[in-house]
C-alpha cells in the first residue's frame, strides 16, 4: 500500500510520535497551523469517512477521545481548540486516510482561518 500514514505506522517514514495505543497513533504535522498541530489517526487504513463502517465506530470515537486528552495534557482544552476531519478533495483532503486535525495554543476565528 502506498500510503503514507501507514508507512508512518509501520514505522517506515519518521514522524514526531506523541501517543500511541493499540488503535491509534497521534503525531505532530509537519506543516503546524497552530502552536499545537497533531495529527490523530486510526492504524486500521480507512481511506475516508465516507468509508467508515459501523464496526469501526469505536475506533473512530477513539480518535475524541484521544484528542481530548491530548489537549489536557497540553493545557489548552478549557481555553478551547479546534478539531477537524476533511474529507475528499473538495474538503480538503490530501492524505487518503482518515485523520483528525487537533489545534490549539491560539484563538480560532470563523470562518476557519
Amino acid at each position: 500500500m502506498d500510503c503514507l500514514f501507514c508507512k508512518i505506522i509501520n514505522r517506515e517514514i519518521p514522524a514526531d510520535i506523541v501517543y500511541e495505543d493499540d488503535e491509534v497513533l497521534a503525531f505532530n504535522d509537519i506543516s503546524p497551523q497552530a502552536p499545537t498541530h497533531v495529527l490523530i489517526i486510526p492504524k486500521q487504513h480507512i481511506a475516508t469517512l465516507n468509508d467508515i463502517e459501523e464496526s469501526q465506530l469505536a475506533t473512530i470515537g477513539r480518535l475524541q477521545f484521544v484528542a481530548a486528552n491530548l489537549a489536557r495534557e497540553r493545557g489548552f482544552a478549557e481555553d478551547g481548540y479546534r478539531v477537524v476531519m476533511n474529507c475528499n478533495e473538495d474538503g480538503g483532503q490530501t492524505v487518503y486516510h482518515i485523520h483528525m486535525h487537533l489545534m490549539g495554543g491560539r484563538r480560532f476565528t470563523w470562518p476557519a482561518g
